[in-house]
């Protein structure tokens, strides 16, 4: 009978220090932001399980039919593993014939008999090869290696193992999900941007007409009036100004169209409203519409950045063209100070135009992705992109955008920024 109750506590005790590690396991890979801290984390706890001292992991690439090393740890001797396995290695065969066999999730360690090992290649063997498997998918392979030609210990806890297995497959299979959002945004955002850049580009030849023309006055005369020291030493100034003048132009341009991770810096919503309105200044001159600034003195500055709120801003403006035509109409663009309750600054940017309005049965809609309104083929012609990249963009900064519509008279969008007053 006391041998019994030892027994019993024994393996109450033992599920608890089980429970216990499954928990902490699980909460560290829920506090990882990059696929290769989880796998570097799921590798040392598959390592600590089985008691070996060495491993890798390796991670199934979505657009190709093999495996890359993605972490190691231990022997100096696992850079001669191979740096990827493809799906017909004999290994990745036997796993994957493994998993078809087992239609429900208990998979386990592939281990050989009497203690030998697994090849990897010519050169490197290892002792044993755990599939994580998501959804019926094999993603990843932990590989566990032993320096030591012969290997006595057993594998225990097969249970705790495959729920660790399982749990780590379910946390890389996310992650990887989430890296295949992340970067349909971000070719998303850059499709939009250079969608911009003909407006952007007119606008540019336009900015920089004047500077080339002092500079160019100045070459056709410098011949003639160097003697003249006042003439060169006013002209010089001017020109080197125009020269820097079109330089920042320049620098604008090749950051609005490279995409570059998201950078805060302290910004005056005023002064990027305007640099924003001078790059259509021409487009909306062409077409006969005119551009209203009411932008409030005193603004308190906001932390955002710059070049994604110029996307967002450029957009806007440009769907407000859009929407009156060819017809004369008017923008309006207005900043103003807002309090919010409890106390918080924030700041508006209200774009009006006098288009033709959207209907009520769009307005729900037109944050959706691939969601357009404009059916006309050429530079009208729209991809649905710029207004869910936006309202992304703008939740991303802590704001918020709203829209009015009235059919025949108009659509006022307001974005509303947290300034850091």
């Amino acid at each position: 009978m006391t041998d019994q109750i030892v027994t019993h506590v024994a393996i109450d005790q033992s599920a608890s220090e089980s429970l216990q590690r499954i928990t902490r396991f699980s909460r560290d890979l829920g506090q990882l932001t990059t696929l290769s801290a989880i796998a570097q984390r799921v590798l040392l706890e598959l390592l600590e399980i089985v008691q070996y001292p060495a491993g890798m992991l390796y991670l199934a690439e979505h657009e190709h039919a093999d495996f890359r090393r993605l972490v190691e740890h231990g022997s100096n001797q696992t850079h001669a593993a191979p740096a990827t396995l493809s799906l017909h290695h004999p290994l990745t065969d036997q796993l994957i014939r493994n998993l078809q066999q087992h239609n429900d999730s208990c998979y386990g360690l592939l281990k050989p008999q009497h203690g030998g090992s697994l090849a990897l290649s010519d050169d490197f063997r290892v002792r044993a090869a755990i599939p994580l498997v998501s959804k019926g998918r094999l993603i990843a392979i932990a590989l566990l290696h032993m320096d030591t030609a012969a290997d006595s210990q057993s594998v225990e806890h097969a249970d705790l193992l495959t729920t660790m297995a399982q749990i780590a497959a379910n946390a890389l299979d996310s992650m990887l999900v989430y890296e295949d959002l992340r970067q349909s945004q971000t070719l998303m955002r850059r499709t939009d941007r250079l969608r911009s850049l003909e407006t952007i580009a007119g606008g540019f030849a336009h900015e920089i007409r004047n500077p080339l023309t002092s500079i160019k006055t100045f070459i056709q005369l410098a011949p003639e009036r160097k003697d003249d020291a006042e003439f060169i030493r006013d002209f010089s100034r001017i020109v080197l100004d125009d020269v820097y003048r079109i330089e920042r132009l320049i620098q604008e341009i090749l950051d609005y169209a490279r995409y570059m991770e998201p950078k805060l810096t302290e910004e005056d919503i005023n002064d990027l409203v305007s640099s924003c309105l001078y790059f259509i200044d021409v487009k909306a001159r062409s077409r006969g519409i005119r551009i209203e600034k009411e932008l409030a003195s005193g603004l308190p500055r906001v932390m955002l950045d710059r070049q994604q709120m110029k996307q967002v801003l450029l957009n806007l403006f440009l769907n407000a063209l859009d929407a009156i035509g060819e017809h004369t109409g008017m923008l309006r663009v207005k900043t103003v100070a807002m309090m919010k309750p409890k106390g918080t600054a924030w700041i508006q940017i209200e774009v009006e135009d006098t288009g033709h309005g959207i209907s009520a049965a769009d307005l729900d809609h037109i944050f959706d992705p691939f969601f357009t309104t404009k059916h006309k083929s050429g530079e009208n012609e729209g991809t649905g992109l710029g207004l869910a990249i936006a309202h992304q963009i703008i939740r991303e900064h802590r704001g918020t955008i709203q829209v009015q519509s009235t059919v025949g008279s108009g659509t006022t969008f307001r974005v509303n920024l947290p300034s850091i007053a």
